[in-house]
């Protein structure tokens, strides 16, 4: 659990480095609002990773070290350097800045399937809820460490010393590395190279793929105005600021142990279903909210921290299921065309939920979230069981 701990936190830190502290550390410096705008180009590489998933189940770089040990080593050396490399630049330098970040985000997303095909591998049924649970915590400590310490430190000793002290934080995940275990050999039968189309050859993968692209189909669309809505309804920026740093620590601390809980006492549907529905119940609270039903900062603060814990929980949940429903064979591509599949639903709500807030409004725009939330919690819990009855007949995955 401490070396996926490790693992997991040596990707957090740059994402939320260039994702969360950038932006703002860039405007302040004079950097225009449409040049930071493509800055949300740098999740290109998460949703895309899936194309190189095969490669990274088939080779090493450097084969001496282990097959997943012989990626995450140089992958992370390169991802330290290329950070280390932005103090050679100032804030406001936007095109080497996008330049080296969009290197480092394809170096660190290889690394990323590395991760996932080692976990795969490691984590069997009694363990995988925590493991996943550790993943979760992972990424909420890389959303502190990355995002909310690198803008205080930046803001108390200048922008060199935040880089250059974030470089050498995202070194010592290696660690965790050091002490990897090996791969458990599964069985000796001769088996086909990694590739995309074994996956989708599998007997219940489409079923698979339809659970990863609805559960969270609606969330896109609440995250991608949450922040602008809290602006225009006169929350403060910093107190947005120490919200999102304080809900990512608790979900980090608590309400992934929670969920890890849940599985193991309730199962996956159950515990799917009632995250499911308290998400909902929190996207109505906006609604409401937005229509002066249930008016006041609080009542949007407070739904905005809830679902910051129920998104953490969900993570545990769904990736708990993926990678139960990856393959031996090729454990890094089929986690990763899953979790990318999820990423792209998400991406593809908040592209358009600016368009939907211009047009119609916010409240409408939550209520349209609400009533995805619900369809695809009932379309979720469809596909589960329809999955656990081909994996009662045969298949390789059950909840």
């Amino acid at each position: 659990m401490g070396v996926l701990g490790g693992l997991y936190l040596a990707q957090g830190i740059p994402t939320y480095l260039m994702l969360v502290a950038l932006p703002p550390i860039m405007r302040e410096s004079g950097a225009s609002r449409t040049a930071i705008g493509l800055f949300s180009l740098l999740m290109l590489p998460l949703i895309l990773k899936f194309l190189v998933a095969p490669l990274v189940d088939r080779w090493s770089p450097w084969p001496k070290l282990g097959h997943r040990r012989g990626w995450i080593v140089p992958t992370q050396f390169l991802v330290s350097a290329g950070i280390a490399s932005m103090a050679l630049v100032e804030p406001d330098n936007v095109g080497i800045l996008f330049a080296i970040c969009i290197s480092v985000t394809v170096v660190s997303s290889i690394q990323d399937i590395a991760t996932d095909g080692y976990a795969v591998r490691q984590l069997t049924d009694k363990t995988r809820s925590m493991g996943n649970a550790v993943q979760a915590g992972a990424v909420a400590l890389g959303v502190i460490i990355g995002g909310t310490t690198a803008l205080v430190i930046f803001h108390v000793a200048g922008w060199q010393t935040m880089i250059l002290l974030v470089a050498l934080l995202s070194l010592l995940p290696l660690l965790a590395a050091v002490v990897m275990q090996p791969e458990p050999v599964v069985d000796d039968r001769p088996r086909t190279p990694a590739s995309l189309f074994a996956f989708f050859r599998r007997p219940n993968a489409w079923l698979i793929l339809g659970f990863a692209l609805t559960y969270r189909a609606s969330e896109g669309l609440v995250r991608g105005m949450e922040g602008t809505y809290m602006v225009d309804i006169k929350v403060p920026t910093d107190w947005i600021g120490y919200l999102s740093g304080g809900a990512a620590a608790t979900a980090g601390l608590v309400g992934v142990a929670i969920a890890a809980l849940l599985i193991k006492k309730s199962g996956l549907t159950t515990t799917l279903v009632l995250l499911g529905g308290l998400r909902s119940l929190c996207f109505l609270a906006f609604a409401l909210n937005a229509a002066g039903i249930m008016p006041g900062i609080w009542v949007a603060l407070s739904a905005s921290a809830f679902q910051t814990l129920i998104r953490y929980m969900e993570l545990v949940a769904i990736y708990s299921f993926f990678m139960k429903s990856s393959s031996n064979d090729q454990p890094g591509t089929d986690f990763t065309i899953l979790a990318c599949a999820e990423l792209i639903i998400y991406m593809a709500g908040a592209s358009v939920a600016g368009l939907i807030a211009d047009k119609l409004g916010y409240q409408a725009l939550f209520s349209i979230s609400t009533s995805i939330s619900l369809a695809g919690m009932a379309l979720s819990v469809w596909f589960l069981r329809k999955i656990n009855r081909v994996s009662q007949a045969g298949g390789p995955a059950s909840a």
